[in-house]
């Protein structure tokens, strides 16, 4: 029996000319990116379609783009006679995903989410000064050497385990040097490879904090409903459905591990899902289950031409 998840991508996965095609293509979509830029004041869709690069990957921009071109397909596929309570078994996101998810799900409306997103980016950015924090790929690890690299390298400085990613595939955070430190541990305990991240700021670690502090206090004055099907949180990799645990998990995942690996795991596994579905720009996800769980299908929806596959697919 075939039973979906409808996952949603994280940052790294913006790129400048997202979402274009579905405005072109779509009333509902070009509504969704309409209602995101008046949530913020400013021409978001723009910048998303047209660019410059540069401004589009500010994580204050990015974030929000990200879950507009989710929630864009989403209301794409409702129109289309898709509704996710039918479809889909759980949902869950890879970082800022999660606020995709949610609103997806119904927790919050998409203006909310544009805000909160607009919100999260600017507190991640100023919780650590440009230049004093790095994050790292270590390829090629399992996790218990990784916590051996991390907990060496810190040396009194913050060095944490941010994204269990896929098997072989994690990143830590922390500060430059005890980051620069970890890299070189790994390689010395035969990482395939260990490489700096073009990152603005150390996301998933202990220097989030004020920026947890941050969306501890925005999502405490947004109206919360509970998902209209379970949300396998990053901080968990388990499903939950009450509000007030849900602004819990969204508060500690800014500086907590985005525990994806183990999410696709349960998913596949106790959750029973056999079709993973990527709703948003970029195929990152998709790889990723592929790589976690061989016998998952994985499918990107992020064009036209994907929507109508998967529509067909969902309605056979």
């Amino acid at each position: 029996m075939t039973r979906y998840a409808f996952t949603f991508p994280g940052q790294g996965s913006q790129a400048v000319g997202m979402g274009k095609d579905l405005a072109a293509a779509y009333p509902e979509a070009r509504a969704v990116f309409q209602e995101v830029d008046e949530a913020l004041g400013q021409r978001l869709s723009a910048i998303m379609f047209e660019g410059p690069d540069d401004i589009l990957r500010l994580t204050e921009n990015a974030q929000p783009a990200l879950m507009a071109v989710s929630l864009a397909i989403i209301r794409v596929l409702e129109a289309k006679g898709v509704r996710l309570a039918d479809h889909a078994a759980f949902v869950a996101g890879h970082s800022l995903g999660e606020y995709s998810a949610l609103a997806a799900a119904g927790t919050f409306t998409i203006a909310d989410t544009a805000r909160l997103l607009k919100t999260r980016g600017q507190a991640m950015q100023k919780a650590v000064p440009v230049g004093h924090g790095a994050m790292a790929a270590l390829l090629g690890l399992d996790m218990a050497t990784t916590h051996e690299v991390a907990a060496e390298a810190a040396q009194g400085e913050v060095c944490d385990v941010a994204n269990d990613n896929a098997p072989g595939q994690v990143v830590v955070s922390g500060t430059v040097a005890a980051i620069e430190r970890a890299v070189e541990l790994a390689k010395a305990k035969g990482a395939k490879r260990a490489l700096l991240l073009p990152v603005s700021a150390p996301f998933h670690c202990s220097l989030m904090q004020p920026a947890a502090d941050a969306m501890a206090q925005a999502l405490a004055e947004v109206t919360m409903n509970a998902p209209v099907v379970p949300l396998v949180a990053n901080v968990l990799a388990t499903p939950i459905t009450d509000p007030a645990e849900i602004r819990q998990r969204l508060v500690e995942q800014v500086t907590g591990v985005v525990r994806w690996t183990e999410t696709v795991t349960w998913l596949t596994g106790p959750g029973g899902v056999t079709h993973l579905a990527e709703l948003g720009t970029g195929k990152v996800l998709t790889g990723l289950a592929k790589r976690i769980n061989a016998e998952a299908v994985g499918t990107s929806v992020t064009t036209p031409a994907d929507i109508d596959a998967f529509v067909a697919a969902l309605l056979a």
